[in-house]
């Protein structure tokens, strides 16, 4: 193995999918490296569903290539990969604690390491008390944090989740992103597909964008970020602002009601913003921050021309 292929989780060259006249992913290629959280964003209906499907041989390309770990895809590959899938796929009848077991032997893991394991992940997920209820008999939640049992317990290299944040409470969301963070620092690596941005931008060290199957946006999170570092500026004040969106240097304008975040052009300066303001309203909070994933994501997602001329500059 190459030093270079031996840094990488996953990659893909040139990957192609298409379903009849219709291309869901088209050309794509980025790479993953090991040891990392890899955020896959996008709006609906952009191919990342069936990108992931093609990354864990479900599906087969139509062109272009796909190695993860190092290699192409086999079934004892498939047995270092974890994945938890957007529909999930449990056996209702079957009890937790047996559906873990079940599902981690599937993928050959060590039954006495497997069952020093559950009760800890159990526990962690505040599912200890069900283990042995039955998958019918748990809410849509529990049922979402035992798929997510059932993807690590067999301790995969490469982690793929498909929309892991989808329908969490804050609670649980937050014990799904420490439990992402944690197998990171176990040296494992995590791709994972979100509608989530503030998590994302929380915890990924690289974000890969598609938009109509084709890449927009593909590089490490402080890159992409630091980038547009104070072209925003959060706005709390007393007074009429109806005015602001009128202001020279101004781009747009979110308006909370009781503060504003103003997006200033290229080459605004912050402080004619803040001059103009003081002349008409009263100032409670004024300050620059960079602008978040969200923000790219909705400036990339909310025009078809805008999205697809991007990749060349980014």
């Amino acid at each position: 193995m190459s030093e270079s292929s031996s840094s990488r989780a996953l990659l893909l060259e040139g990957v192609t999918k298409r379903f009849g006249d219709f291309t869901a992913v088209d050309a794509l290629s980025f790479h993953v490296p090991r040891g990392c959280v890899f955020g896959f964003i996008g709006p609906n209906g952009a191919g990342k569903t069936t990108t992931i499907r093609m990354i864990l041989d479900i599906l087969r390309p139509d062109e272009g290539r796909i190695e993860a770990l190092g290699q192409a895809m086999s079934e004892e590959l498939k047995n270092r990969l974890g994945y938890l899938p957007e529909e999930h796929g449990l056996y209702k009848k079957m009890r937790v604690r047996d559906t873990l077991r079940y599902f981690a032997g599937l993928k050959g893991a060590d039954p006495r390491a497997v069952g020093r394991d559950i009760p800890t992940w159990l526990e962690r997920f505040g599912l200890a008390e069900w283990a042995d209820r039955r998958i019918e008999e748990l809410s849509k939640g529990m049922q979402q944090k035992t798929q997510f049992l059932v993807s690590v317990l067999h301790r995969p290299e490469l982690l793929v989740l498909d929309e892991p944040f989808a329908g969490l409470d804050p609670v649980n969301l937050a014990a799904l992103r420490d439990a992402i963070v944690d197998l990171k620092r176990e040296g494992r690596t995590v791709l994972f597909s979100t509608h989530v941005m503030e998590v994302a931008e929380k915890i990924c060290d690289d974000v890969l964008m598609i938009h109509r199957g084709r890449k927009v946006l593909d590089g490490p999170m402080d890159t992409i970020l630091g980038g547009q570092v104070e072209h925003v500026a959060v706005v709390a004040y007393e007074g009429d602002g109806a005015f602001i969106r009128t202001l020279p240097g101004v781009a747009a304008v979110n308006d909370y009601g009781n503060y504003v975040e103003v997006r200033l052009l290229d080459g605004a300066d912050s402080q004619d913003l803040l001059r103009a303001l003081v002349d008409r309203v009263r100032i409670l909070r004024f300050e620059m921050r960079r602008t978040t994933l969200t923000e790219v994501f909705l400036r990339l997602a909310g025009g078809d021309s805008q999205a697809e001329s991007t990749e060349s500059r980014l």
